[in-house]
């Protein structure tokens, strides 16, 4: 489950070091926010979304410690964008020349750069949910998919290079690049990392099985 909280009755923006507070003391939780300042709230991962960005991130760290061009970030990680939000994509990478450009202390807190390479995988998609008043309505399948697609949109926006957004129901992918049109692939059996991860392929069986 996502939520988005208006914070404009507080007095003042979040800060870097409140937002970063916020994340260290509610572990369980994964925050990020969006351009307007808003606070994004998510639920833990299931299992099988947990396994498959794993999975994810094993290919691409083994393909990354092979030709050391850069570094891979899991979901934990989040990234201060150049329009102000905050988000945490599910696998990301970053070329070394940028990664190095930052200070240590960049490094350390959510880092102000756009990964050059990012990855959202959808989550198994919930049927219903409970509302306060004890019923259960019936959710929307493109819900979070709309969601995600405004945040490859957004990650785009602010220069990232390379986006895949995997939906295993669907067995889909839609791969961003920046400054062209979005291509949608059907049940691809594996994808290129191009010329921006060279020589990367990454085996999506496990992810579609």
């Amino acid at each position: 489950m996502t939520y988005t909280i208006d914070l404009k009755a507080l007095a003042d923006p979040i800060s870097d070091r409140q937002f970063q507070q916020l994340c260290v003391q509610n572990p369980e939780l994964k925050f990020e926010t969006n351009a307007k300042g808003e606070l994004i709230v998510m639920s833990p991962t299931g299992s099988e979304t947990g396994e498959r960005n794993a999975d994810l991130v094993i290919q691409l760290g083994i393909w990354n410690r092979k030709y050391k061009l850069g570094k891979v970030f899991d979901s934990s990680t989040g990234f201060k964008l150049p329009n102000g939000a905050k988000r945490s994509p599910d696998v990301s990478w970053i070329a070394n020349i940028r990664w190095n450009a930052l200070t240590k202390e960049q490094k350390r807190g959510f880092a102000p750069i756009a990964p050059d390479f990012v990855i959202e995988c959808l989550g198994a998609r919930s049927q219903s949910e409970e509302t306060s008043e004890g019923s259960h309505r019936l959710m929307s399948p493109t819900d979070n998919l709309l969601d995600v697609q405004q945040k490859m949109e957004e990650y785009m926006s602010c220069g990232v290079k390379l986006g895949w957004l995997i939906n295993p129901d669907e067995l889909q992918v839609e791969i961003y690049r920046l400054g062209q049109e979005k291509e949608v692939l059907n049940n691809p059996s594996n994808l290129s990392g191009e010329d921006i991860l060279p020589n990367l392929i990454v085996d999506l069986s496990d992810i579609f099985d």
